[in-house]
């Protein structure tokens, strides 16, 4: 018996998730966005990568601060603009739970899709849960698979 999947409801994880966020559309924006997370190293921070088993512990403040660094470099390497535009964050001042969007994955971010890939990165104050398994994939998509698998069963 597969186990039940949380929804938004049940979960503060997902309903964070779901939640109101705000796009950092300037590189400044995300420096600042960063230091407001470093700023306070008392505040424990988990970062998931989807697909990935999330984690279960909060990294450690030093270890943060490398994460910080390197996937900043990588977003500037590889996220070409004059303007970043794939990370979003729910309180730019108070961050908790912030969206960062891989350069090369991008779909359609902002949510205008139906659809929108998952973020490449979470940075959150939650305990992440396994986000593909709890965000259900399009019917059309599900309907394909169980034709795949059961023959339409």
């Amino acid at each position: 018996m597969t186990p039940a999947v949380p929804t938004a409801t049940e979960h503060p994880y997902l309903t964070a998730f779901h939640g109101r966020f705000q796009g950092i559309m300037r590189w400044n924006q995300l420096d600042a966005l960063w230091e407001q997370v470093l700023a306070h190293p008392e505040q424990h921070w988990y970062v998931h990568v989807p697909g990935e088993p999330p984690p279960d512990q909060p990294l450690e403040p030093a270890r943060l601060q490398t994460v910080i660094r390197e996937l900043d470099a990588l977003l500037h390497r590889e996220h070409r603009e004059d303007y970043c535009g794939i990370v979003y964050a729910d309180d730019l001042q108070h961050p908790g739970f912030i969206k960062v969007f891989d350069p090369h994955n991008l779909g359609a971010t902002c949510g205008s899709s139906a659809h929108p890939p998952l973020p490449g990165w979470i940075l959150s104050r939650l305990p992440p849960i396994n986000l593909p398994a709890a965000v259900q994939p399009p019917n059309n998509r599900r309907r394909w698979w169980q034709n795949l698998l059961w023959g339409g069963a």
